[in-house]
């Protein structure tokens, strides 16, 4: 913790990048696990969401019922340190792999955190980009059993990334500036098994960042890692918070 703390404070520019791991504290479970929700309500690819309207219904009845069980989920300990660390300048940018926009219900503005995977709290329609409610959105679905359509004639798909579908290049290109910017780069919460997002870290360490990870478990890259803290990740940024 010291070493991280005084690589913090040396570094003139610090980016963290967040997985699943720090949300579970949310009570979003992990979806990967055995027996969790992916085993029952796994995602639709997105080509046979665009190729038929019974998969339409399908993902959209999924996502209806996926909200019910996760609920309205609030940011934790951990998302409220990395805001803090944000506000007093000892973290320049936020990466994240999650889509439920705790990092911004914690007091972070939208040009602070790089989404490479979505947003799971609004809708947008999949030819001209319009923003929806997704509450709206979704009580319509329970009323008809329709798949959204927009005004335009467009498809309704909840703002993240599916399997298939490609990856948002502004969000893309966006983490790769910051990752060939930093001088620390902090992976938190993260098994950095999915890419191109767990390509981020290497390319930092490559272009001479040092490279943190705070995770709970081993990770897929513990073997780059400059530092590694298998701690509970609140208590991490907790004793990172502290004196500030």
């Amino acid at each position: 913790m010291e070493e991280l703390k005084q690589w913090m404070e040396d570094s003139a520019y610090t980016v963290v990048f967040t997985g699943a791991g720090i949300s579970t504290d949310s009570g979003i479970p992990d979806f990967r696990s055995p027996g969790g929700l992916w085993s029952r309500l796994a995602p639709i690819d997105f080509r046979d969401f665009m190729a038929s309207d019974e998969m339409r219904v399908e993902t959209w009845r999924r996502k209806v019922l996926l909200d019910q069980e996760i609920g309205k989920p609030l940011p934790n300990s951990a998302h409220y340190a990395i805001s803090q660390l944000v506000n007093i300048g000892q973290v320049n940018k936020i990466i994240t792999q999650n889509i439920d926009n705790l990092h911004q219900n914690s007091g972070l503005s939208e040009d602070q955190v790089i989404e490479l995977h979505g947003n799971g709290t609004f809708a947008k329609c999949l030819s001209c980009d319009k923003k929806y409610q997704i509450d709206l959105v979704k009580e319509q679905f329970k009323k008809d059993n329709l798949a959204p359509v927009c005004t335009c004639g467009g498809y309704i798909k909840s703002a993240t990334v599916s399997f298939g579908q490609s990856m948002p290049p502004e969000a893309m290109q966006a983490a790769e500036e910051v990752s060939l910017a930093c001088e620390l780069f902090i992976a938190v919460g993260s098994s950095l098994k999915v890419f191109p997002a767990a390509g981020f870290p290497l390319l930092a360490r490559e272009n001479g960042a040092k490279f943190v990870i705070i995770n709970r478990e081993p990770t897929d890259l513990d073997g780059y890692a400059d530092l590694i803290l298998n701690d509970e990740i609140s208590e991490v940024f907790g004793s990172l918070t502290e004196k500030n």
